[in-house]
């Protein structure tokens, strides 16, 4: 049986200049999908996946985070004096427990690989759970929770993938694929955001990942690549050989909350989804499209 998985990294540094000005003082991590921030679906999924402590990878202007995952005292007691049982139990579901949720800065803004590196001394020597806010997932079983039950067959690395048009190959992390079986795929290669004519596949890895310790070694080469940044699909990519490596095709819609269009998506998705929204909101469509 492969070593159990109890951290889970969330980088959450960057500055989402995409959706500015609406996050010139606010985190883009916070920007609600409906009524829960996008952080906040992430570190549930976490924990309905089993995870035990999560690390966050900050950065300046991020304390927003760490507030909304903190108790607060004031807002605990009004909604309590108020009746709002409702409202304080999903406060209360919300805030960890003492413990449970760490911090680390990244001081300087070089990649995905570098915010993951940062939080190396709090992963220890085992594996962990990575999950990007930005990439949010409709399932009926959560996504990370699809893949550890994955990891009891695979062991090794392994990260969630889907399908994208070639022409877009070019914004993703895109695998080189051996055996296929339709939901698991063994990865020979991986290629950070090739043009479509040099991709291998078009089969992308969405921000979800399940990776051995071994990680931290490469990534503490600290050597650039796309962008000249420090990536982690090219630290990923020396482990290929070493270990088992597999791509797992998870049950569900996933939205990239990184593009505007994609947000709006998620938060009509979202919303539909919910028995006390999904006919409202149904209806005010149609009246838009009409």
């Amino acid at each position: 049986m492969p070593p159990a998985i109890r951290r889970a990294i969330l980088p959450v540094g960057g500055l989402g200049t995409r959706f500015l000005p609406a996050t010139k003082a606010m985190p883009k991590e916070m920007l609600p999908v409906v009524d829960k921030p996008l952080i906040q679906y992430a570190v549930e999924e976490a924990r309905a996946a089993g995870i035990e402590q999560i690390v966050f990878v900050t950065g300046r202007g991020k304390t927003a985070i760490e507030d909304h995952f903190d108790d607060s005292f004031e807002l605990r007691e009004t909604l309590r004096s108020r009746g709002k049982a409702a409202e304080l139990e999903a406060m209360t579901e919300m805030v960890g427990r003492p413990g449970e949720i760490a911090y680390v800065r990244q001081q300087e803004p070089l990649g995905l690989g570098h915010a993951v590196w940062c939080a190396r001394h709090l992963a220890g020597d085992e594996p962990v759970a990575i999950l990007l806010a930005d990439d949010l997932v409709l399932a009926d079983t959560p996504c990370l929770k699809q893949m550890m039950e994955a990891y009891q067959e695979t062991g090794g690395n392994l990260v969630a993938v889907t399908d994208v048009p070639r022409e877009q190959t070019g914004r993703y992390g895109i695998l080189d694929i051996g055996k296929d079986d339709g939901r698991l795929v063994s990865v020979n290669g991986l290629v950070e955001k090739p043009s479509p004519d040099k991709a291998p596949s078009t089969l992308s890895i969405i921000g979800r990942y399940i990776l051995q310790p071994e990680i931290f070694g490469h990534l503490d080469m600290k050597e650039r690549g796309a962008g000249g940044e420090i990536q982690l699909t090219d630290a990923m990519a020396r482990m290929i050989g070493s270990m088992p490596f597999h791509g797992l095709r998870f049950e569900g819609q996933r939205f990239d909350c990184g593009d505007k269009v994609g947000f709006i998506e998620a938060s009509i998705a979202f919303a539909l989804a919910r028995d006390d929204l999904g006919p409202d909101v149904r209806e005010r469509l149609r009246s838009y499209m009409a």
